[in-house]
């Protein structure tokens, strides 16, 4: 699974664009968050548990750790 494409179907569940979700990490850290770096986060898969956790709670989502059978 890559996390890229995850979280664009994700995305496009809630009418949102990678710009819109660039804005609102970058509201949420206080800071300047550009759609170029993420989008070269997500590409590389670089995106650090942080992010992702900020990501997700912007997306109305949360990560959860399960334990494999």
């Amino acid at each position: 699974m890559e996390i890229r494409v995850e979280i664009k179907k994700i995305l496009l569940e809630n009418n949102m664009t990678l710009s819109d979700l660039a804005k609102r990490i970058g509201e949420e850290k206080g800071t300047n968050y550009s759609i170029q770096n993420l989008s070269s986060k997500l590409r590389r898969g670089t995106v650090n548990f942080n992010e992702l956790q900020m990501i997700t709670k912007i997306l109305g989502y949360k990560v959860k750790f399960e334990k494999e059978n």
